[in-house]
């Protein structure tokens, strides 16, 4: 039995049908930047966030980058992220010459909270980014409020929770990367809607900010040759488009086996003392990019050994705290967040993926049970 932490093949091989006619009529066309496999897809995935635009660009971090040109934030402004993130999110922000300022995360949902934020908020705050890590979305509704109470903009980075639901307090509820000023996702194609390459793609529901990413996705052009904005060159090409536009259909099935995989890891642990199961938010839907425990006080690195020797792959995601990387030494100045730290040092990353059967599940959990002599 060959278990990896995301099988793409046996998933390829179930719409391989639809696949190879929508990369063969591509190749038949012969359009392979723009045309209508990237109209078509940007229009479908606009009708499935329930979002005004979709603006379809090269990879996530890109999207971040152009979100935050499109917002006109100047070098020297602060943008608010969690210190609990792929290095992505903040790196876009010192690319730009902004300030990134880490904050701690919940230790429940690994999310950013509003009350860090608040208190991370200074005279020149312009931005905060929410992660919603792992699957699950960051508490939107007060993070919304306070951004309008101080006049900040929200950039979503929802690259690890398309396809998940947040609820408000009425009752209503929004996909994930429609309720900031600007929703951020990547394509990579590990994510839950991925593609077989790079592939990116940013969600507004104002058509000035849509407008303003459009040109700098493209070199900062109005029309051919003029140039109003100094912009980038990043797109999505058709036949990612193309390709992305099948798996799209599938996406809310995707997400569902996503969740019967965690509810089987769940049941298996629940009387493990030792290890944490992820926390579902009420007010948000998950949608399991990855099943992360905690396993505080116990020997990370020894189960992880343990299970390589029966096969099983397994991910920290994320060792090391944003503010102790090399690269961000410049501009931290606090002292230890003890989440993030706590996170960093306690979780652990379980296979979880479209395609796991209850062979694999029932090997996994008997692996994770034995070490602990369950």
């Amino acid at each position: 039995m060959h278990i990896s932490m995301v099988d793409l093949k046996t998933q390829y091989s179930r719409i391989k049908d639809e696949i190879d006619a929508a990369v063969m009529e591509v190749l038949a066309s012969s359009q392979f930047i723009g045309g209508p496999k990237v109209i078509s897809f940007r229009e479908n995935l606009e009708k499935y966030l329930g979002v005004k635009h979709v603006i379809p660009c090269a990879n996530g971090t890109d999207a971040l980058q152009i979100a935050m040109m499109a917002l006109e934030l100047k070098p020297g402004d602060e943008v608010i992220v969690p210190a609990f993130t792929y290095v992505a999110t903040a790196e876009v922000i010192g690319l730009l010459g902004l300030v990134p300022v880490l904050t701690d995360v919940d230790p429940e949902t690994f999310n950013i909270r509003v009350d860090h934020v608040e208190a991370a908020i200074t005279p020149r705050t312009k931005a905060i980014v929410p992660v919603h890590l792992f699957g699950q979305s960051a508490d939107m509704e007060p993070i919304m409020a306070l951004a309008k109470k101080h006049n900040l903009y929200v950039i979503e980075d929802n690259a690890q929770a398309i396809g998940a639901d947040y609820r408000f307090s009425d009752g209503t509820s929004q996909k994930t990367g429609s309720i900031g000023h600007f929703g951020c996702t990547s394509f990579f194609p590990s994510k839950n809607l991925g593609c077989y390459g790079d592939g990116g793609a940013l969600m507004t529901n104002d058509d000035a900010l849509a407008n303003a990413a459009r040109i700098i996705a493209n070199h900062g052009q109005t029309k051919l040759y003029y140039h109003d904005k100094i912009g980038v060159n990043s797109r999505l090409d058709a036949l990612q488009a193309a390709i992305l536009d099948v798996k799209l259909k599938y996406l809310d099935e995707y997400c569902n086996a996503r969740r019967d995989a965690a509810d089987y890891y769940d049941r298996a642990f629940k009387d493990i003392s030792a290890l944490k199961t992820p926390v579902r938010h009420p007010n948000s839907t998950h949608v399991f990019h990855q099943y992360t425990l905690q396993m505080p006080g116990s020997d990370r690195e020894a189960l992880k050994a343990h299970l390589a020797e029966q096969g099983i792959p397994s991910m920290i995601y994320y060792p090391v705290p944003l503010y102790k990387q090399k690269a961000f030494q410049g501009w931290w100045h606090g002292g230890v967040l003890p989440v993030t730290e706590h996170l960093c040092e306690s979780v652990i990353s379980l296979p979880i993926h479209t395609e796991l059967t209850k062979e694999t599940l029932e090997k996994i959990t008997g692996a994770v049970r034995s070490f602990f002599g369950s």
